[in-house]
């Protein structure tokens, strides 16, 4: 899978238009759990809590912090999304988009 595609999960949950989508970048909004894999093969999967979800900064810090502390013991990171806000805001925002048209 190229680095810049979805994940296949994501993909398949509305793949008429997740197959076409290259990302660059993915708010943390949009970021439910993060599962860490450690060099000495310890896994820890990080939920974030909801009601402090729609704080950006309160998201955007704890991930900061959390790779400022473990970054040397890290092997791998796989960021899991909450597709169905995704998939929500999408279609709220296309159906505003085309109004304006």
């Amino acid at each position: 899978m190229s680095k810049s595609k979805l994940p296949a999960d994501v993909i398949d949950y509305w793949p008429e238009v997740f197959e076409h989508i290259e990302i660059k970048a993915v708010p943390v909004k949009y970021i439910s759990s993060v599962h860490v894999t450690f060099q000495d093969g310890k896994e820890w999967d990080i939920e974030f809590d909801e009601s402090k979800k729609s704080s950006d900064k309160y998201l955007e810090k704890t991930i900061n912090t959390f790779f400022k502390e473990y970054n040397d013991v890290i092997s791998k990171v796989e960021f899991k999304l909450d597709t169905p806000n995704l998939v929500n805001d999408v279609k709220s925002q296309t159906k505003t988009f085309m109004k304006r048209s």
